[in-house]
């Protein structure tokens, strides 16, 4: 990993925060590692809520005839753009910026003020765009006016069509807007670039995510009468309750705590700052919660269960399909912009991972997957989205 060395709080600041409200707020870190020699590197840095805090990854790629693209920007903070202009120094300037999701507002968030630090950058975002509650033009978002494109459905009219091919997933209706992803191919390096279809579980806590272990030391302890204490064997228990968390919102191992619980025991809590949420800690772990964990790791590559069961569920077929179309290149690392930064992967192994929406019912007896059921069951009944067709 590299990183500066002296940072201070103008280096790592984020003042537009308050759009999309996620820890760490206005402080954000940046860790940036060089993954193909002189050609690939990602830039990380974390968000969450509750604590819940995990990676999240641009990469940038250097062209073959020089200068280098951007896809899915983060935060362009101090930090963030000096490191991206040490590649500059060493490699031509930034000429291309990929927004390659539609819904994913975490991303999209920051292209805009990423775009002007780079003045210029061609943009080029995933065609079927839209916000909520009001569709509004690209450049109302802070998308530069002149010099922001729709990728187009054939990759070999992009200028970088020598160094990427890409296939786009979607528009993949869901009642308010569609989801859609463009996945990138990087020709050279033989490497996939994926936003959000899919990830892989790290045993250990992220270098990004211990930079401030807080949420990984706040989700280890057992009850809200335990003191924080910062050892590797806390930061790892943190971690792999983050990950339950993040992807299941409610797994099974997680117990109900009665709010008068809570306010009680925040009243005799060690720490009761503002830090530690004044002391309440509605959470109650029961002893099975590492075989969740487990299970999640086990797989190497895996389809987030948010997507499983309540987007990718809608279009099965239409899923697939684009699956297979990815899986015709010669792959063999995958970088995608949440949890583990480079996954060592092929073609089938890729495909093997979207089995979930090829077996009817492949998660029913799952029961870390019941709260995702419920606001699958709850969104069609109310008309939000169709119905699943698995």
């Amino acid at each position: 990993m590299t990183q500066s060395g002296n940072i201070s709080p103008n280096d790592t600041s984020w003042p537009f925060w308050p759009v999309v409200p996620l820890y760490p707020y206005s402080q954000r870190r940046t860790l940036r590692q060089e993954v193909v020699k002189d050609t690939i590197w990602t830039f990380e840095q974390c968000q969450g809520i509750l604590y819940v805090v995990v990676p999240i990854r641009m990469t940038v790629v250097k062209l073959a005839k020089g200068g280098l693209l951007v896809y899915a920007p983060v935060a362009p903070t101090g930090e963030c753009i000096r490191l991206v202009n040490e590649l500059v120094t060493t490699h031509g300037g930034v000429k291309y910026i990929v927004l390659p999701t539609v819904s994913g507002i975490e991303h999209k968030v920051f292209v805009g003020p990423f775009a002007r630090c780079f003045p210029k950058a061609q943009v080029f975002v995933s065609p079927d765009q839209w916000s909520f509650p009001i569709n509004l033009p690209l450049s109302w978002l802070g998308f530069p006016r002149k010099r922001t494109y729709k990728l187009p459905l054939d990759s070999s009219k992009t200028p970088f069509a020598d160094d990427f091919d890409y296939e786009i997933l979607g528009p993949l209706n869901l009642g308010l807007g569609p989801f859609e992803e463009v996945a990138f191919y990087h020709k050279r390096s033989h490497t996939l670039l994926l936003t959000d279809s899919i990830i892989s579980i790290p045993s250990t806590p992220p270098e990004i995510v211990e930079i401030d272990p807080y949420p990984l030391l706040f989700h280890a302890r057992d009850n809200g009468l335990e003191t924080i204490e910062d050892t590797q064997q806390n930061r790892l228990k943190g971690w792999k309750r983050i990950v339950l968390f993040a992807l299941y919102f409610r797994p099974s191992a997680l117990g109900v705590v009665k709010w008068g619980e809570v306010f009680q025991d925040a009243f005799k809590s060690p720490d009761r700052s503002r830090k530690a949420y004044f002391g309440m800690f509605p959470f109650q772990w029961d002893n099975n919660w590492q075989s969740s964990f487990e299970e999640l790791y086990h797989n190497q590559l895996l389809v987030a269960p948010i997507l499983q069961g309540v987007i990718f569920n809608r279009t099965p077929l239409e899923v697939l399909a684009w699956v297979d179309q990815v899986s015709k290149w010669g792959f063999n690392r995958i970088i995608s912009a949440h949890f583990s930064a480079q996954i060592l992967a092929t073609s089938s192994q890729f495909r093997q991972a979207f089995d979930c929406l090829r077996q009817p019912n492949y998660n029913s007896n799952n029961e870390d997957f019941q709260l995702i059921r419920d606001i699958d069951q709850q969104l069609t009944k109310i008309g939000v989205t169709p119905p699943s067709q698995l």
